[in-house]
Protein backbone atom coordinates (compact mmCIF):
# COMPACT_ATOMS: atom_id res chain seq x y z
CA UNK A 1 0.00 0.00 0.00
CA UNK A 2 2.96 2.35 0.97
CA UNK A 3 4.70 1.82 -2.52
CA UNK A 4 1.46 2.26 -4.16
CA UNK A 5 1.26 5.82 -2.58
CA UNK A 6 4.87 6.63 -3.30
CA UNK A 7 4.10 5.85 -6.86
CA UNK A 8 1.51 7.84 -7.10
CA UNK A 9 3.13 10.65 -5.08
CA UNK A 10 5.83 10.46 -7.61
CA UNK A 11 4.08 10.27 -10.57
CA UNK A 12 1.96 13.65 -9.53
CA UNK A 13 4.97 15.58 -9.02
CA UNK A 14 6.46 14.54 -12.45
CA UNK A 15 3.08 16.29 -13.82
CA UNK A 16 3.71 19.11 -11.90
CA UNK A 17 7.01 19.65 -12.36
CA UNK A 18 6.13 19.49 -16.02
CA UNK A 19 3.42 21.09 -16.18
CA UNK A 20 5.37 24.16 -14.71
CA UNK A 21 7.60 23.53 -17.98
CA UNK A 22 4.50 24.24 -20.10
CA UNK A 23 4.10 27.68 -18.47
CA UNK A 24 4.18 31.12 -20.45
CA UNK A 25 7.42 31.85 -21.54
CA UNK A 26 9.89 34.10 -20.06
CA UNK A 27 10.60 37.75 -21.87
CA UNK A 28 13.08 40.61 -21.51
CA UNK A 29 11.93 43.04 -19.16
CA UNK A 30 13.95 46.77 -18.68
CA UNK A 31 12.45 46.94 -15.63
CA UNK A 32 9.89 45.68 -13.14
CA UNK A 33 7.34 48.61 -14.07
CA UNK A 34 7.70 47.52 -17.70
CA UNK A 35 6.91 43.87 -16.65
CA UNK A 36 4.34 44.74 -14.43
CA UNK A 37 2.43 46.80 -17.46
CA UNK A 38 2.68 44.00 -19.68
CA UNK A 39 1.21 41.50 -17.14
CA UNK A 40 -1.70 43.97 -16.62
CA UNK A 41 -2.20 44.17 -20.37
CA UNK A 42 -2.09 40.74 -21.34
CA UNK A 43 -4.47 39.95 -18.32
CA UNK A 44 -7.06 41.98 -20.19
CA UNK A 45 -6.81 41.21 -24.00
CA UNK A 46 -8.75 37.52 -24.92
CA UNK A 47 -7.21 34.54 -26.67
CA UNK A 48 -8.62 34.51 -29.88
CA UNK A 49 -7.72 30.55 -29.83
CA UNK A 50 -9.06 29.54 -26.59
CA UNK A 51 -11.88 32.37 -26.16
CA UNK A 52 -12.08 31.95 -22.39
CA UNK A 53 -8.74 32.60 -21.42
CA UNK A 54 -6.67 35.91 -21.13
CA UNK A 55 -3.36 35.94 -22.88
CA UNK A 56 -1.84 35.81 -19.85
CA UNK A 57 -3.54 31.98 -19.38
CA UNK A 58 -3.36 30.88 -22.61
CA UNK A 59 -0.61 28.43 -24.14
CA UNK A 60 -1.76 28.77 -27.68
CA UNK A 61 0.78 29.62 -29.90
CA UNK A 62 -1.62 32.16 -31.27
CA UNK A 63 -1.59 33.80 -27.49
CA UNK A 64 2.75 33.64 -27.61
CA UNK A 65 2.59 35.73 -30.58
CA UNK A 66 0.53 38.16 -29.18
CA UNK A 67 1.98 38.26 -25.92
CA UNK A 68 5.21 38.81 -28.00
CA UNK A 69 3.55 41.50 -30.31
CA UNK A 70 1.94 43.27 -26.76
CA UNK A 71 5.41 43.31 -25.67
CA UNK A 72 6.93 44.93 -29.00
CA UNK A 73 4.79 47.34 -29.21
CA UNK A 74 4.92 48.58 -25.27
CA UNK A 75 9.17 48.61 -26.43
CA UNK A 76 8.50 50.98 -29.22
CA UNK A 77 6.58 53.74 -26.82
CA UNK A 78 2.61 52.82 -27.15
CA UNK A 79 0.64 53.43 -24.43
CA UNK A 80 -2.00 50.58 -23.00
CA UNK A 81 -4.68 52.49 -24.63
CA UNK A 82 -3.02 52.50 -28.28
CA UNK A 83 -1.97 48.60 -27.90
CA UNK A 84 -5.57 47.84 -27.18
CA UNK A 85 -6.76 50.32 -30.18
CA UNK A 86 -4.04 48.10 -32.81
CA UNK A 87 -5.23 44.92 -31.20
CA UNK A 88 -9.05 46.00 -32.23
CA UNK A 89 -8.30 46.92 -35.70
CA UNK A 90 -6.79 43.98 -36.12
CA UNK A 91 -9.36 41.64 -34.66
CA UNK A 92 -11.84 42.84 -33.42
CA UNK A 93 -13.60 44.12 -29.87
CA UNK A 94 -13.75 40.12 -29.40
CA UNK A 95 -9.62 40.98 -28.47
CA UNK A 96 -10.92 42.66 -25.62
CA UNK A 97 -11.60 40.97 -22.44
CA UNK A 98 -13.81 43.59 -21.19
CA UNK A 99 -15.64 44.73 -24.71
CA UNK A 100 -16.81 48.55 -25.01
CA UNK A 101 -20.63 48.43 -24.69
CA UNK A 102 -21.86 50.00 -28.17
CA UNK A 103 -24.27 48.41 -31.07
CA UNK A 104 -22.07 45.78 -32.16
CA UNK A 105 -21.09 44.35 -28.99
CA UNK A 106 -25.10 44.79 -27.43
CA UNK A 107 -25.95 40.76 -27.89
CA UNK A 108 -22.61 40.16 -25.80
CA UNK A 109 -23.89 42.55 -23.35
CA UNK A 110 -27.87 42.55 -22.83
CA UNK A 111 -28.27 38.87 -24.56
CA UNK A 112 -28.13 36.57 -21.44
CA UNK A 113 -30.06 39.42 -19.82
CA UNK A 114 -32.85 39.33 -22.32
CA UNK A 115 -32.93 35.53 -22.56
CA UNK A 116 -33.07 35.39 -18.66
CA UNK A 117 -36.63 38.05 -19.29
CA UNK A 118 -37.73 36.02 -21.70
CA UNK A 119 -37.44 32.84 -20.06
CA UNK A 120 -38.91 34.75 -16.89
CA UNK A 121 -41.86 36.13 -18.66
CA UNK A 122 -42.95 32.28 -20.42
CA UNK A 123 -42.76 30.73 -16.87
CA UNK A 124 -45.20 33.38 -15.59
CA UNK A 125 -48.28 33.13 -18.46
CA UNK A 126 -47.29 29.00 -18.31
CA UNK A 127 -47.98 29.47 -14.41
CA UNK A 128 -51.09 31.76 -14.24
CA UNK A 129 -52.54 29.18 -17.58
CA UNK A 130 -52.58 25.94 -15.30
CA UNK A 131 -53.44 28.30 -12.32
CA UNK A 132 -56.27 29.96 -14.58
CA UNK A 133 -57.16 26.08 -15.84
CA UNK A 134 -60.19 23.42 -13.79
CA UNK A 135 -58.04 20.50 -12.38
CA UNK A 136 -60.97 18.62 -14.39
CA UNK A 137 -59.17 19.63 -17.64
CA UNK A 138 -55.65 18.97 -17.08
CA UNK A 139 -55.56 15.19 -18.42
CA UNK A 140 -53.36 12.81 -17.21
CA UNK A 141 -52.53 10.25 -20.04
CA UNK A 142 -51.87 7.40 -17.81
CA UNK A 143 -55.33 8.09 -15.80
CA UNK A 144 -57.80 6.91 -18.39
CA UNK A 145 -55.63 3.89 -18.82
CA UNK A 146 -55.27 3.49 -15.09
CA UNK A 147 -59.21 3.40 -14.80
CA UNK A 148 -59.97 0.96 -17.56
CA UNK A 149 -57.73 -1.36 -16.09
CA UNK A 150 -59.29 -0.81 -12.59
CA UNK A 151 -63.24 -1.40 -14.13
CA UNK A 152 -61.61 -4.55 -15.80
CA UNK A 153 -60.50 -5.71 -12.32
CA UNK A 154 -63.63 -4.70 -10.58
CA UNK A 155 -65.54 -6.68 -13.14
CA UNK A 156 -63.23 -9.78 -12.57
CA UNK A 157 -63.76 -9.98 -8.65
CA UNK A 158 -67.51 -8.75 -8.83
CA UNK A 159 -69.21 -12.25 -8.63
CA UNK A 160 -72.62 -10.12 -9.54
CA UNK A 161 -71.14 -10.13 -13.45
Amino acid sequence: MRTCRRLILGLLTGLMLVSAGWAIDPQDFSSPAEEARYWELIEELRCLVCQNQNLADSNAPLAKDLRDQVLELMQKGMSNAEIKDYLVVRYGDFVLYNPPVKPATWGLWFGPLVIALLGAVGLVVVLRRRAAMDPAEIADPDQEELDRRLEALESEQDPRS
